[in-house]
């Protein structure tokens, strides 16, 4: 006579499917284990340890770790992306956005900024800083620009019931945004900056849109032009945000100080201590 296997228990469910991760190279084996079984169980991570664990749900549950074992992104598994405040709607075709994006929020929503101001963010992708600034800054005018028609539909979903306006057009392009020249209060752009060749992990590499995350052989390839478009939109006393690679501090200072346009021209870190954004004010 068998005996029957006895039920799994969901604290057992989460240690199995930990163990699984971990062997699979995932950062974060544990945080992925238990927010995977959150998304099943349509609750929050905290609520997990209270649910049951019930047949159905344990087959569910090991597909979806299986897919994350073979470095599916969690983001793509449950949908959405947290950022700051926001869950945004995330998938195959748009940038998933980082938490090293969040110091840069930060800073700019620190700034003074006039009342309705009107806000640019170049190279929106799934519209993070658009929409995060949106709600933020009551009043704003939001202008998201990004060239990928895949990123604007996840853009436009997260924009919904905003006041973010959205355009589909190339921010290198000549003249872009040309009927707002010198009338812009803040440029903010997280754009494609990863050099050529840089090694990434099988997340990043296998699923973010390679268009959205290499900036050329030296990562400079989007930033340069947005300087210049940024000196072209901001009013005087307007102030500009760009996100760069790790290995691109100074050459992200040095085009906005090559600009002539600019001062106040800051290399800034994010909470891990890794340069990661430069700030700089539109000279008068």
């Amino acid at each position: 006579m068998n005996v029957a296997d006895p039920p799994v228990t969901m604290r057992q469910a989460i240690a199995d499917a930990a163990a699984v991760l971990d062997a699979a190279g995932v950062g974060s084996p544990r945080v992925d284990a238990e927010l995977l079984a959150a998304h099943l169980l349509g609750v929050d991570r905290g609520r997990v340890a209270f649910a049951d664990a019930d047949d159905a749900f344990v087959t569910r549950y090991r597909q979806l770790v299986a897919r994350r074992a073979d470095r599916v992104p969690l983001q793509h598994l449950t949908g959405t992306a947290a950022f700051g405040p926001l869950d945004l709607r995330v998938g195959p075709g748009v940038f998933i956005p980082r938490p090293e994006t969040e110091s840069l929020l930060e800073w700019v929503l620190a700034q003074r900024l006039p009342p309705n101001p009107v806000i640019v963010d170049l190279c929106t992708g799934s519209g993070a800083l658009a929409v995060a600034l949106a709600h933020a800054v009551p009043g704003a005018r939001v202008i998201a620009v990004d060239d990928s028609a895949d990123a604007l539909d996840y853009a436009r979903r997260n924009a919904a019931g905003t006041a973010v306006e959205l355009l589909h057009a190339d921010v290198t392009a000549d003249g872009v945004l040309g009927e707002w020249d010198g009338a812009v209060d803040l440029v903010v752009s997280n754009p494609p900056y990863i050099p050529d060749g840089a090694v990434l992990d099988p997340e990043v590499a296998d699923h973010d849109p390679a268009h959205a995350l290499f900036g050329g052989p030296d990562g400079m390839a989007v930033i340069d032009p947005i300087v210049a478009v940024a000196a072209r939109l901001l009013r005087p006393g307007g102030v500009c945000a760009v996100e760069h690679d790790d290995t691109t501090s100074q050459r992200t200072v040095d085009s906005f100080v090559r600009s002539g346009a600019f001062t106040e021209v800051t290399p800034r870190h994010d909470l891990a201590g890794r340069p990661r954004f430069v700030t700089a004010v539109r000279t008068g």
